[in-house]
């Protein structure tokens, strides 16, 4: 019993990192559906004909197989299931910033089946979408839920009483959206009653939604990353820069 607790195959995953462990291996940081994120030793993956080499690449869906009882597992089995659309300049960049998000904010071996469907999601969408923003937002709302942060953008906190468009609310993180003149002591992000009301029913079409979503999900993000930096963030402040 405890080597069948032991090993794992058949599980479905995406790479979100691989770092240099050893002379010709490779430590893995894989996101998988049904045990959440997990660090493998891909031992011999960095040998020249290693079946490994041209499998372990990020954004591919991928079954894998493992085992071990420590944190480091060790990979037994990796093979690509197809169904891959490589993600290519702002939209390649905006993958790594999702699977930085996971590999920070995530713990290891704890899963979130939905979460998983949101990240394949957002990763089928990037290749041709129009609008990345509305695509991240959407990812980020869910892993937010996840973390046990969910939005609450229906109503105001404490009365309870409905969004209106016309009107301005500071959004207070692990609270929610509070009038602007009951906030004034308080941090948090202004936004206009119709960017929340946009944000509930997912729509992100008005360039001032676009705006406010961007600035909440920044500031709600950081609040979970305390101390640590997301170095895609600033690599998408510098391009839209240039």
């Amino acid at each position: 019993m405890a080597a069948e607790r032991a090993r794992r195959d058949g599980q479905a995953a995406y790479l979100l990192h691989t770092y240099a462990y050893r002379e010709t291996s490779l430590v893995a940081e894989l996101y998988t559906r049904d045990s959440g994120r997990v660090a493998v030793i891909a031992r011999g993956a960095r040998r020249p004909r290693s079946a490994l080499r041209g499998v372990l690449m990020a954004f591919q869906p991928l079954q894998v197989g493992w085992s071990g009882k420590s944190e480091l597992k060790t990979l037994h089995k990796a093979e690509w299931q197809g169904g891959y659309t490589p993600l290519r300049g702002l939209s390649l960049i905006c993958g790594f910033y999702l699977n930085e998000l996971l590999l920070k904010l995530l713990p290891r071996e704890d899963a979130h089946e939905h979460l998983y469907e949101a990240y394949a999601g957002a990763l089928a969408q990037l290749p041709a979408a129009e609008d990345h923003a509305a695509v991240l937002r959407r990812f980020e709302r869910v892993l937010l839920q996840e973390l046990g942060y969910g939005l609450v953008l229906d109503r105001e906190v404490g009365g309870g009483a409905s969004i209106v468009a016309e009107t301005s609310y500071c959004y207070i993180p692990e609270r929610g959206p509070v009038l602007m003149q009951e906030a004034t002591a308080q941090s948090g992000v202004e936004l206009a009653g119709q960017t929340l009301i946009d944000m509930a029913a997912d729509r992100y079409a008005e360039p001032r939604t676009v705006q406010q979503s961007k600035a909440l999900m920044r500031t709600l993000i950081s609040h979970c990353l305390g101390n640590q930096t997301l170095h895609t963030r600033q690599l998408l402040r510098d391009l839209q820069q240039m």
